[in-house]
């Protein structure tokens, strides 16, 4: 089954084609086909947002749209940046690391042991029938005060994960591919398929 992912994030493609590519679907890049859609994220949920973004790819191409939406969640932040994590501080000059630069700052004052933060991500799939399958991954772990580890990108560099003893940045995209929340979204979005009929169990 060929399937659109509704993203201009080519790290983002990468991680979820090496995650699914033991699954039975062809994953292309919506600049495969040509298409360039901006979708407005108006959605106040990672749920809504992933939907959003999915549909208009669909809407776009005929085909069905796979799309995702994530970031982390601090809980001494109340849950923030959350759905704002790939444009948090709201500054168009601020890149990966300018964000995860600020979103240090903004958590300094947060004391060893309330570091609590999670990775979440919804993986949303609309066919053209209108069939809509959504999951849910996060992962669980805490911020580190300064960055570790050259790997990964995004928010990788601080987020710690205890299992491992290290961040996400310091170990293997093979190593994190099995426990991220893009991951745990995924194998849960493919057993989600394969009870709908659209890949062989």
């Amino acid at each position: 089954m060929k399937v659109v992912l509704a993203s201009k994030n080519r790290h983002k493609w990468e991680e979820i084609r090496k995650i699914t590519e033991k699954f039975d679907m062809e994953l292309v890049m919506e600049s495969d086909l040509g298409v360039d859609i901006d979708v407005e994220e108006t959605g106040t949920t990672f749920e809504e947002n992933s939907f959003l973004k999915a549909n208009a790819v669909m809407r776009a191409t005929g085909l069905p749209a796979l799309a995702d939406d994530s970031g982390i969640a601090v809980d001494a932040l109340n849950g923030e940046p959350g759905i704002y994590s790939a444009r948090y501080g709201f500054d168009d000059t601020l890149d990966d690391w300018g964000r995860l630069q600020l979103l240090l700052k903004n958590t300094e004052n947060v004391p060893d042991g309330q570091r609590q933060a999670q990775f979440v991500c919804v993986i949303t799939m609309v066919a053209p029938e209108g069939k809509v399958i959504q999951a849910r991954g996060e992962v669980h772990g805490e911020l580190l005060r300064a960055p570790a580890g050259t790997g990964g990108f995004g928010y990788d560099p601080i987020f710690y994960y205890p299992p491992f003893g290290k961040t996400l940045a310091e170990v293997t995209p093979e190593e994190k591919n099995q426990v991220s929340h893009r991951a745990v979204a995924l194998r849960a979005f493919y057993d989600k398929l394969k009870e709908e009929g659209y890949a062989d169990k």
